[in-house]
């Protein structure tokens, strides 16, 4: 019961004097929060299952994640090689003291440092960069890095538009489709996927699919 009162005061007081999405996220892993309902149960189990038969079957080699959160959905991954990036040094190191004994994973504060690995990742981050820019920023570092692959797990819809101040929904693929055109969007794969079991303020969350050409 504490710990529940501890999530909710993390994630609601930065609300209150909310100053962008880097800003709200750091001071909620500060204040003791986690990455929210979708890195745990029914939701997380689902984007596992989906990922590490993607790894599998396309033999991936390295994976990078941008927004690595607190480390409870690569609990339950199946990776080669992982590297999780944040903006948060507290979720980075809840994490590295979360695998401190896989020798697999690594994790480091999020930076303007070049990185590559066969597929990128995004779960669950999109929809919380309420900036363009930010928002653009985090695109290009994500397609920037994949040298194979890029997996994105968001909304991709503009619905609701910001239903909390953290919380802004875009029509993804639209601008991945426009801003890198090196990239086709795997339709077919996604379809064949069973459907997702979560949503974000009530707009369906789904996964987006790239290879590079």
């Amino acid at each position: 019961m504490f710990s529940g009162i501890i999530r909710g005061v993390a994630r609601w007081v930065p609300l209150a004097s909310f100053k962008g999405s880097a800003d709200y996220w750091r001071k909620r892993y500060q204040l003791g929060g986690d990455s929210g309902t979708g890195s745990a149960g029914a939701a997380a189990t689902y984007k596992a299952a989906v990922l590490n038969e993607f790894v599998a079957r396309e033999s991936v080699t390295s994976v990078v994640e941008f927004g690595c959160g607190d480390g409870r959905q690569l609990a339950l991954a199946r990776y080669p090689a992982y590297l999780g990036l944040d903006i948060s040094a507290d979720a980075v190191e809840q994490c590295r003291a979360r695998f401190k004994d896989d020798a697999s994973k690594r994790f480091a504060i999020l930076d303007d440092s070049a990185t590559k690995a066969d597929l990128a990742l995004s779960l669950d981050v999109i929809f919380h960069l309420v900036e363009d820019e930010v928002y653009e920023a985090h695109l290009r570092r994500l397609f920037d890095a994949a040298n194979r692959f890029v997996i994105i797990y968001s909304s991709n819809s503009a619905g609701n538009a910001r239903t909390f101040r953290h919380v802004r929904h875009r029509v993804v693929s639209t601008d991945v489709t426009a801003l890198f055109p090196g990239f086709e969007r795997l339709q077919e794969l996604e379809s064949a996927l069973p459907p997702p079991v979560e949503t974000s303020s009530g707009v369906s969350t789904v996964f987006l699919i790239y290879r590079r050409l």
